[in-house]
């Protein structure tokens, strides 16, 4: 089955870092998108890059595998300075992106699928980013006062798979200037709120050191380091549920953690890391609204939608405050307004605010974990700073999607707030199950 999620998009260092190969020659998918700030209109000619993480991973002189499967090879990586130095990452020649990992595009429509049967391999989900029109830096994104629009296509997702799209405070050129690495063009530099720990290469080091092969992800580990940034989710979706979400972070830019400040949930150091994980979530069916999205509902995800994002400021200029996140959708021609919270002992807010933030978290009996981390001010201070786009289509190995889509946690009450989160059975959502059969 092809998983169709985005249509159209408008709107001299002490250490060598890790390197590109010369094994493959780099080329970038077109993806043009608008540029309306100016009052007027004009096209930009930006391209994507893939994530470095689906990358050829191989020796600096030859073609042998420095990564296979979820494991280091520990001959060319005894550790992590070795490791950089031996290994290089490799270029996604123009065939590669549909026949490895599925991607397509025409110019101004991005295609993602989820699984795709190559020649050599069988690749599951890909990340991408947007890259500016020089071809050489992200394409930066400064939001506060602004609208961000984009059409996108959940119908073929099902449930249990997750079509995003969203902002992170990656640098402008992915590391290169900053760890001498082979920077945005070869897809480096990603980050999140989750802090994630399966990056390959963090701060233009290999993470291979003390590198722990996941159990159910045959492609994927963790590394001794995590890497954390402010994040935006414009998108987080599939056909069933969807949800918008800011996450703050109380450092800034590009962090490299280690240990309780990366907030792993296996430590239970989850509320005590350098970001917000949970975020601020505006999930219409977890707020009690089970009618507004899906099959033939009021946004119907069986049909293309356009997703217009607001960031509202205390004073209308781009100086202000960021106070306010609001979301409407345009649909066969027509707008369609938000839907507000349905659930006893709250206000009917139909967008992300302070606020709202606030009151949902207490009905839901959730950590205020992002107003502890210094709510939308602290956002718009991050997307003051420019934030790089993201558009990516995953499975979860962590919790099988069901904080999207089912209920969560699994052995929570769903007649209390906040538990139920989509119409999903439990038992659908499997990483074994989605890669099976879609």
């Amino acid at each position: 089955m092809k998983t169709q999620i985005f249509t159209l998009l408008c709107v001299a260092l002490a250490v060598r870092g890790q390197q590109a190969g010369t094994q493959t020659e780099e080329f970038h998918l077109p993806m043009s998108m608008e540029d309306c700030t100016s009052g007027t209109c004009t096209t930009v000619m930006t391209t994507v890059v893939m994530d470095s993480n689906w990358r050829w991973t191989h020796d600096s002189a030859g073609y042998t595998n420095c990564y296979s499967g979820n494991t280091w090879d520990s001959s060319f990586c005894p550790d992590a300075a070795t490791c950089t130095q031996n290994c290089v990452i490799d270029g996604v020649a123009e065939a590669d992106w549909t026949g490895t990992y599925g991607i397509s595009s025409d110019g101004f429509e991005l295609s993602l699928t989820f699984v795709t049967e190559g020649a050599y391999s069988k690749n599951i989900g890909s990340r991408v980013y947007l890259l500016g029109d020089d071809g050489a830096n992200y394409q930066m994104f400064k939001l506060k006062n602004r609208q961000f629009v984009i059409d996108v296509d959940s119908s073929g997702l099902p449930c249990g798979l997750n079509g995003a799209m969203y902002f992170v405070e990656m640098e402008e050129d992915g590391g290169k200037a900053s760890y001498g690495n082979a920077g945005a063009e070869y897809g480096l530099g990603y980050c999140d709120a989750q802090c994630p720990h399966d990056m390959k290469f963090i701060n233009g080091e290999a993470n291979s050191d003390e590198w722990v092969p996941s159990d159910t992800d045959p492609n994927s580990g963790a590394g001794k380091y995590g890497i954390c940034c402010f994040e935006m989710d414009i998108w987080e979706a599939n056909s069933q549920a969807q949800s918008y979400t800011p996450h703050d972070c109380n450092i800034q830019g590009y962090y490299r953690c280690e240990g309780v400040e990366c907030g792993d949930n296996d430590s239970d150091d989850r509320y005590s890391g350098v970001c917000d994980k949970d975020g601020c979530d505006f999930a219409p069916y977890r707020l009690n609204q089970h009618e507004f999205y899906g099959t033939g509902m009021t946004v119907d995800s069986s049909q293309k939608l356009t997703l217009i994002t607001q960031f509202i400021t205390s004073d209308g200029t781009d100086t202000g405050d960021l106070v306010e996140i609001r979301r409407l959708y345009m649909q066969n021609g027509n707008v369609i307004q938000n839907t507000a919270v349905n659930m006893a002992g709250v206000d009917a807010y139909d967008s992300v605010t302070d606020e709202y933030c606030t009151a949902t978290k207490d009905v839901f009996g959730d950590v205020q974990d992002f107003a502890a981390k210094g709510g939308l001010k602290a956002m718009g201070d991050s997307l003051d700073r420019g934030h790089v786009l993201v558009m990516s289509l995953w499975d979860d190995h962590l919790a099988e999607m069901h904080w999207l889509d089912a209920w969560y946690p699994e052995d929570g009450d769903v007649s209390q707030p906040g538990i139920l989160r989509g119409p999903c059975p439990i038992d659908v959502g499997s990483p074994a199950y989605v890669e099976a059969n879609f």
